[in-house]
């Protein structure tokens, strides 16, 4: 058996992967920099835990009306234009936060900011198909990994300045540069590839909404990121309050499985893609990943909940990558419409993120045994819909 000819990469690719990930990293840094701040900036804004909590999500709200019009334009008139007139709005709402004086101006302020990150985050996709290939998983998989890294540099570094309008001035600083670089650097396909001629944003929306495979891979991202929400925002109360660890500790116990979601999203999709078939492993992953998250509540604390953590948070993030990599490789789709179905895996992913983790606090309370099992079996129900997917490897052979 033969395997099939796969095309020559230009060596260009990492250019466009690093400045997407360093990106990438920067928004969610300055996303949860509110929460590394929290203690100096609730008293300023004076507000509320539940408005605290509007706060942080704002940002990944703007993603659910904007994600199928971002992709449907980028499919249009290239990721490059359209992303660069978020980073315009977005550097204005990065650096407003310095003269926000109000929960009002501060959520005003914080969705403009979201605007780039909503953008970004769906046309990845289509980015890393044209660049990467076959191998757009792997870029996925870094472009996944970075999210985290951003999250664990913001809690690092917050206590590291002087005041909160000096982290906001850095953090703004450091997206106006990346903006630059994105302006200057990237570009939307590799010289002398084809671009598909431009049609109506409304035949590119169309497109994508009746590709079923793609409405699975939306539902299956959004299942799967709204059980690792629910998981990273509930542990460190858990641990504190039900497995009475101290605070500071359950951060740093926290903490491991964030670490370990790095490692599996970097690797696993390699590790997968070397396979003929990819389903078994992504299931076997996304099962063992499941059973660790219910394991947590029984697991006695030290260093067999350390280990149990870490096996979660590297199972659990090795097959994201790879699904929401398959869109761009369903014949209806391809790189001609990935931004639009890039949008509705953004936008519908964004809704049942937001929504399931209500729903299982609503259902469990303070049940924290309830609410482990609840996250697990969200977990391990998207393990059905790779079954109904094509397998992400039958493109490897012949």
């Amino acid at each position: 058996m033969e395997v099939e000819q796969q095309p020559r990469l230009s060596s260009y690719r990492w250019v466009i992967l690093t400045i997407v990930c360093l990106m990438d990293v920067t928004s969610n840094y300055i996303q949860f920099q509110i929460s590394a701040l929290a203690t100096q900036i609730m008293p300023v804004l004076h507000i509320s835990t539940a408005q605290f909590s509007s706060l942080l999500m704002a940002p990944m709200l703007v993603a659910v009306f904007l994600s199928i019009p971002a992709g449907s334009l980028a499919d249009k008139f290239g990721a490059k234009k359209v992303v660069t007139v978020g980073c315009v709005i977005s550097i204005v709402g990065a650096y407003g936060r310095i003269i926000a004086n109000s929960f009002g101006m501060m959520m005003v302020m914080l969705l403009m900011f979201g605007v780039y990150m909503a953008i970004l985050s769906t046309n990845t996709i289509k980015i890393f198909g044209i660049w990467f290939k076959q191998d757009t998983n792997l870029a996925m998989g870094m472009f996944f990994a970075s999210a985290s890294i951003g999250i664990t540099l913001s809690q690092i570094t917050g206590p590291l300045f002087s005041s909160v309008k000096a982290a906001y001035m850095f953090s703004s600083t450091v997206l106006l540069v990346l903006s630059v670089c994105w302006v200057l650097f990237i570009k939307d396909a590799p010289k002398g590839e084809k671009v598909p001629p431009s049609e109506p944003v409304t035949k590119y929306i169309s497109v994508a909404i009746k590709s079923k495979k793609t409405w699975l891979v939306a539902i299956a991202s959004g299942i799967g990121q709204a059980a690792s929400m629910s998981f990273t925002g509930i542990l460190p109360q858990a641990l504190t309050n039900g497995k009475t660890v101290p605070a500071a500790s359950a951060g740093a116990m926290a903490s491991v499985a964030t670490i370990g979601s790095l490692l599996g999203a970097m690797f696993g999709p390699a590790i997968i893609g070397k396979l003929k078939k990819a389903k078994p492993l992504m299931i076997t992953f996304i099962a063992i990943s499941a059973f660790a998250m219910f394991l947590v509540w029984y697991a006695p604390v030290g260093g067999v909940l350390l280990l149990d953590l870490a096996i979660g948070g590297l199972f659990g993030a090795a097959a994201g990558p790879i699904l929401q990599s398959m869109v761009i490789s369903f014949p209806e789709i391809g790189p001609k419409y990935a931004g639009s179905a890039g949008g509705i895996v953004g936008m519908t992913s964004t809704l049942l993120s937001w929504a399931l983790p209500v729903i299982v606090s609503s259902i469990a309370g303070k049940n924290y045994a309830l609410i482990f099992m609840l996250q697990a079996i969200l977990s391990v129900s998207t393990a059905l819909f790779v079954l109904a997917l094509p397998d992400a490897n039958k493109n490897r052979r012949q």
